[in-house]
């Protein structure tokens, strides 16, 4: 999932979620019309909560464990 973020001066538009790149960039002309012309705008890459989360971390190593051959 991708998010297209527009700054314009100090506000900041988060529009999305597009399914690919391509998706965002093809709506940023839309976008853009209602901006200034000196609005900077960048499409993102949304991650998995889970990734990022220390929550998310701590649990996938909870799954893992070792075996001691005896």
């Amino acid at each position: 999932m991708y998010l297209l973020t527009v700054k314009d001066g100090l506000v900041t538009r988060h529009v999305g979620p597009y399914q690919s790149p391509k998706q965002a960039s093809d709506d940023l002309e839309r976008v853009l019309l209602s901006c200034s012309d000196r609005a900077r705008w960048q499409i993102h890459a949304l991650e998995s909560p889970d990734c990022l989360s220390i929550a998310g971390r701590i649990n996938a190593q909870s799954r893992v464990f070792s075996a001691a051959a005896s």
